[in-house]
């Protein structure tokens, strides 16, 4: 791709986010998650591939289907209270069409068919940028119109995604299919203390964004996108697959990993909220999630790697040098639980 257009892509990207953050009306806001989205789509197609094109189009059809959801609801919200303004979601039909619209664009289950088929179709670090920049702009209104919703639906939506992200990703044997139910699974623990806390709903964010660009880095590095790929990668580089086996148990939450920092503080806070039985199936969710964690870390690194490849043979592989921001994600990802009170204390 042209540098100058990827520049311009790159900065739409930021550009629509930025005016999420910053508009308090709903049309500055549904225009920048309209320039997110068509600003991610040429990246989609960059490579010209039947499948890329396929997951371009999934993915155009249910953010068109959410955007204009929201500017229904906003519509309807400002027809009948007479504000535009996003933290006066009085009308409680209004209200949960936005949060099922903004479900819809951060791949909330049940609103998550589109996400595993799109992630499939992409290169890593489109699947990156997917996975995290494109969760800022929506996550960042559900936490503005949380007062307005009723707590019923977000405790729905939430274990719900964590029960979906872990039963899904357990017989996936593509890594891109296995990173996008673990972004499912993930949102479900955002989306549970939102109403309770939304600064943890934040820290867990931060930490989500590191663990994931972690992975992405590491797995773009080796050019691996199937599990069996990954047998062949402890000859080839043995410190980065012990790295990376520890950014993929950080990502199940495993002490004394990073990971282990949100759900920890989501399950204590749930457990202040006199939400017992919540807390219990969020914790067994996470061992859902685990699990398959723990099938791509025997993968790496307890297997021999077969004489017959399938693959393409590590010394032909293209070299792909990302190695100062994935030194960055790595070590955030798996040194930040000692300064937890320091980061609750920035944060609250």
């Amino acid at each position: 791709m042209n540098p100058y257009v990827l520049a311009t892509l790159l900065s739409s990207l930021g550009l629509g986010t930025t005016l999420t953050f910053a508009g308090s009306h709903w049309l500055l806001a549904w225009m920048g998650l309209e320039i997110n989205t068509l600003a991610i789509i040429p990246l989609m197609t960059q490579h010209h591939h039947p499948r890329s094109v396929e997951a371009a189009t999934k993915y155009f059809l249910t953010q068109a289907t959410a955007a204009a959801l929201i500017l229904f609801a906003s519509t309807t919200n400002a027809w009948l209270t007479g504000t535009w303004y996003i933290d006066n979601m009085s009308d409680s039909f209004a209200a949960t069409m936005i949060i099922a619209a903004l479900a819809l664009k951060i791949g909330l289950a049940p609103m998550h068919f589109w996400m595993p088929e799109v992630m499939q179709g992409l290169d890593l670090l489109t699947g990156l940028i997917l996975s995290t920049w494109q969760k800022l702009a929506p996550l960042a209104l559900l936490i503005q119109v949380a007062p307005a919703i009723d707590p019923l639906l977000l405790t729905a939506f939430g274990l719900t995604s964590t029960l979906v992200g872990g039963w899904g990703g357990l017989n996936q044997t593509q890594l891109r299919k296995v990173l996008a139910y673990s972004s499912i699974a993930h949102m479900g623990w955002m989306i549970i203390i939102l109403q309770y806390a939304p600064h943890l709903t934040l820290l867990a964010l931060l930490t989500y964004i590191f663990m994931t660009s972690a992975a992405f880095l590491t797995l773009k590095s080796m050019s691996a996108t199937k599990i069996s790929t990954l047998a062949t990668t402890w000859s080839k580089n043995p410190v980065l697959v012990t790295t990376t086996a520890l950014v993929l148990l950080s990502l199940g939450g495993l002490p004394p990993l990073t990971g282990f920092m949100p759900k920890l503080l989501v399950l204590q806070e749930l457990a202040k909220q006199d939400l017992p039985l919540t807390a219990t199936i969020m914790a067994l969710a996470a061992l859902l999630s685990l699990y398959f964690y723990l099938r791509l870390c025997y993968a790496m690194a307890l297997t021999i790697a077969p004489n017959t490849l399938n693959s393409t043979t590590p010394w032909r592989a293209q070299v792909t040098q990302i190695s100062l921001p994935l030194a960055l994600s790595t070590t955030v990802a798996l040194a930040l639980l000692p300064v937890t009170p320091t980061i609750l204390t920035l944060i609250s």
